[in-house]
């Protein structure tokens, strides 16, 4: 089994008026992992399922070792030897991880020799990059090993040549670099070639030998990683402008900047932080199957910080998110804003400042098929100046949402038009600005730049340190690591619904994090202590 090689000639493809991938040509090098960047919507998942056969597209060819193909299924590009890692899992929950990957062969006899199929599979998991338990059923499985799960389908199939949708979003560090480590040890060993879609500057320099650029569906640049620079990746991905910095860039640093200031266009106020907003004691949570998903959870948030929380996803951050917004109830435990018991109801939240921004905002955060003006309003449509007697004045409404759209930059055709029908950047910018427009205490943030290009991301990271340089205490879920280094004071790690690890940001090491996250350090789930970091912070400062 040898690694193929891939070329695509002036490859494009329109959705009616919209053309969303223009004449792209790539070479992809056999037994070479390349790495595909580019913002959201610049065409790279196009690309891709135009190469497996899930698009037909309009102009152009694919090459499989230099041979013009026809792929018009996923099928036939199996046939071919290509296989593809899609960015959400196709594993068969109530199914083993045998019979899921059995299931990955397409067609199946009728009478299977489970005999023969476990001795197989046994030899094949014997000399897999990673194991797993092949009588383990997803639901038995975190996220990180339903990933590698998603891989091993595709290694069991033999490919020559293998793509990946951001295979390690959710991986722990640590497993993100066994996964990546694996993936390029076989393709130089010349078994297959590698096609990674990325957002993560650190996985390219450290995985990929070579990188293409793609903008606004249009191939920009494709050159050997060791000659392509993050700083002149990004210039390349966002097409000038005031170009977000490599450290502003999810995935941009390997630890955590000495001084973010010099790099990313916002600068931390000095000095310790100050009086404990929100405190969360013995806080427990039940999950959707009646599982506790937050045990017994302390934590101490200080106005002027940002406490981070790390952790692979499904360990109990949601679930703790959504209980202290007030959308899941709470089995035990208490919660104070401000020395105030606090049970997140509208009032609570408009005395005491509490602000939040969730993820996927349109869903979680929004009215989609009310106007941006309306939506701006949710929190103040029925206080002075907008309302009298009861009655709201849409005319003040109207004129506030105008200047927070152009003082948060948010692009729409107008306050008046349907919020959803804003990109998913300017969406949140818009609840940024209903959120952060007033005087906040406490906000609530979880995975801010879920799904954005990375001038959203900038924006949004440049608005969440200017309100805790305001004094503002910001509790934030993030799944990607870099991003708390980034932004964070202090990290807490998050693992079957306890937090196991606390740390000063500054400095940290993410494989120490990482391992906590995966489990590493501590079997038990020891909770930690609630602000031990502190004090240190401190004397830091």
């Amino acid at each position: 089994m040898t690694a193929l090689s891939l070329e695509t000639y002036r490859l494009t493809k329109r959705f009616g008026a919209f053309t969303a991938l223009d004449h792209v040509s790539l070479t992809v090098r056999p037994g070479t992992v390349h790495a595909l960047l580019g913002e959201n919507g610049a065409g790279k998942s196009t690309l891709v399922k135009c190469i497996v056969g899930y698009y037909k597209p309009d102009d152009g060819a694919v090459l499989i070792d230099g041979r013009e193909q026809d792929i018009a299924s996923p099928t036939v590009a199996r046939a071919l030897g290509i296989g593809m890692v899609y960015q959400h899992f196709t594993v068969v929950p109530g199914m083993t991880v045998a019979e899921n990957l059995l299931i990955a062969r397409g067609a199946l006899p009728a009478i299977i020799d489970w005999k023969k199929v476990r001795a197989e599979l046994a030899t094949f998991m014997a000399g897999a990059p990673f194991q797993l338990d092949l009588d383990a059923t997803p639901l038995d499985l975190s996220a990180g090993e339903k990933q590698k799960l998603e891989i091993l389908k595709q290694l069991y199939l033999k490919p020559r040549l293998l793509i990946l949708d951001e295979p390690t979003s959710v991986l722990t560090p640590q497993e993100a670099d066994e996964v990546l480590g694996a993936l390029r040890a076989r393709a130089h060993a010349g078994h297959c070639s590698v096609v990674m879609i990325t957002h993560k500057f650190r996985e390219v320099a450290a995985y990929a030998d070579d990188v293409t650029v793609l903008r606004r569906g249009a191939l920009v640049a494709s050159r050997a990683v060791a000659e392509a620079p993050a700083a002149e990746l990004a210039a390349l991905m966002v097409g000038g402008g005031n170009l977000p910095t490599p450290a502003a860039l999810p995935g941009g640093e390997a630890e955590a900047p000495a001084n973010p200031a010099s790099r990313t266009g916002w600068a931390r106020n000095p000095g310790p932080p100050g009086a404990v907003t929100l405190q969360v004691r013995g806080l427990c949570v039940m999950g959707d199957r009646g599982e506790k998903a937050v045990d017994a959870l302390n934590l101490d948030v200080h106005a002027g910080e940002i406490v981070g929380i790390a952790g692979v996803s499904g360990n109990g951050q949601r679930e703790l998110m959504e209980a202290l917004a007030g959308q899941r109830a709470r089995e035990s435990g208490s919660v104070q804003v401000a020395g105030q018991p606090y049970t997140a109801t509208r009032g609570q939240n408009r005395a005491l400042k509490v602000r939040g921004l969730p993820e996927e905002p349109l869903r979680n955060a929004c009215v989609g098929g009310m106007s941006v003006a309306d939506n701006i309003g949710l929190r103040s449509f029925d206080t002075l100046p907008f309302a009298r007697a009861g009655l709201r004045m849409p005319g003040r409404l109207a004129e506030r949402a105008r200047a927070l759209i152009q003082e948060y930059r948010v692009k729409t055709q107008g306050e008046g038009a349907p919020i959803q029908s804003l990109s998913g950047g300017n969406v949140q910018r818009a609840v940024l600005a209903r959120e952060l427009s007033e005087d906040a205490a406490l906000l609530l943030v979880s995975n801010p730049v879920f799904g954005l290009d990375f001038t959203a991301v900038a924006e949004v990271h440049r608005r969440l340190v200017e309100a805790r340089n305001r004094g503002c205490a910001v509790l934030m879920v993030s799944e990607d690591l870099d991003e708390l280094l980034l932004l964070a004071d202090r990290i807490v790690v998050m693992s079957g619904g306890r937090l196991v690890h606390e740390c000063a940001a500054a400095g940290a090491s993410r494989h120490d994090i990482g391992a906590h996250m995966g489990g590493g350090h501590d079997g038990h789930g020891s909770q930690a202590p609630a602000a031990p970091a502190t004090a240190a912070l401190k004397k830091a400062a």
